[in-house]
């Protein structure tokens, strides 16, 4: 059961007041933030939503990445092989590392008993007027300041200057469905029948699997070929979901708000992972934050470092977005010969460990407020 309760018709009384730190979002980026800053100021949490309330996503990544976190216990399944389809064939490559699915509410509650924030459920309507020292956060609760705010709300990007409107942004959609089952198979399809643009998905979490389709051209609905693909994997069209998400990187900082996870873009193209990123970036920020609120920095420090680390990120980005620009264009059979001459134990071990080091579990090292992350270095001006 999760250690806080959404407050509800009465319950939802007035806030207000002062933070060092006020994270709006409370999913993975958020909650690594408030992780990163666990004993140091007065830190609070915004979410529309109970924590662990509201998955948008298939919830898997890298097993390093859950260990290295201490989530193991979320764990649903693990898997070492990938299988991709194509329209002429189904390739099974070996994985040089595992990559597991998990229970998205309990890895939310485990990373949130890693923090001491303050958590209250409020929407975020934006920021009130002015700026200076201190920022305003204005809810549907009331109005909240501090100095150093975060939005980590989405791809809607509440405290940016300018938001996205699909489906004129660079928004990829996704629909999935949970039908109860098992599988022992992580799965893709790379196949124009299914979607022009895009992929479809089946990735299994022991008791059930879960089957959806993305599309890298947000006009292109995918309700339908979602349905289709469940009907050929004879399982049930049941439990939707479903989200925007993003494919190219945002601003991490503006106006004096620092932005992590989907808000900033920080969701790989071509795969559309943003669970590590999201981790990965937020314990990025968390880290600079925690130097300003224990005195070795300034805010305007932390803008600087934090703003030209998601930066160095770019590039890496900006070559996986050409990679999913260049695979619709790829002829069926060439797509199925490169697929079988891709999948060789060496071809695999240097494309998907380069591909981890996009955001590697080794950035994940002490645990915060501890004497060891003391000596921890902030990250490079």
């Amino acid at each position: 059961m999760p250690k806080r309760r959404t407050r509800r018709g009465g319950e939802r009384t007035p806030l207000a007041g002062d933070y060092d730190v006020i994270v709006c979002g409370a999913s993975f980026g958020g909650l690594a933030v408030a992780r990163e800053m666990a004993g140091a100021g007065r830190v609070l949490l915004l979410d529309r939503y109970e924590i662990g309330e509201r998955q948008t996503s298939a919830c898997a990544a890298p097993t390093a990445w859950l260990e290295a976190l201490g989530l193991e216990r979320s764990i649903r399944q693990t898997f070492d092989k990938l299988v991709v389809h194509t329209p002429h064939s189904s390739v099974r490559f070996p994985l040089p590392w595992t990559f597991s699915t998990f229970d998205y509410p309990q890895l939310c509650h485990l990373l949130d008993d890693q923090n001491d924030a303050d958590f209250e459920t409020a929407k975020v309507e934006g920021r009130g007027p002015g700026g200076g020292e201190t920022i305003e956060i204005r809810t549907d609760r009331g109005t909240v300041s501090a100095p150093l705010v975060v939005d980590a709300l989405g791809w809607r990007r509440i405290l940016g200057a300018r938001g996205y409107q699909p489906p004129d942004a660079p928004l990829s959609r996704g629909l999935e469905v949970h039908p109860h089952g098992a599988s022992d198979d992580l799965e893709i399809w790379i196949d124009r029948a299914i979607v022009p643009a895009g992929y479809g998905w089946s990735f299994p979490a022991r008791d059930e699997v879960r089957i959806g389709v993305g599309s890298f051209d947000p006009r292109f609905h995918v309700k339908d070929p979602t349905v289709d693909l469940v009907r050929q994997l004879q399982r049930d069209a049941v439990r939707y979901q479903g989200n925007w998400i993003p494919h190219q990187l945002r601003p991490a900082v503006e106006d004096d708000v620092f932005f992590a996870g989907d808000s900033a873009g920080h969701c790989l193209p071509l795969t559309a992972e943003g669970i590590r990123t999201a981790l990965y970036f937020g314990i990025a920020l968390g880290r600079e934050l925690r130097e300003v609120v224990e005195g070795r920095a300034t805010r305007e420090t932390a803008l600087h470092r934090y703003g030209a680390f998601s930066d160095e990120h770019e590039w890496k980005f900006r070559w996986m977005l050409r990679a999913q620009r260049a695979v619709p264009r790829v002829p069926p059979r060439a797509l199925a010969l490169a697929s079988r001459a891709m999948a060789t134990r060496t071809f695999t071990r240097w494309a998907f460990n380069h591909y981890l080091e996009v955001a590697p579990p080794s950035f994940v090292t002490v645990a915060p407020g501890t004497p060891e992350a003391a000596q921890q270095p902030a990250l490079a001006a």
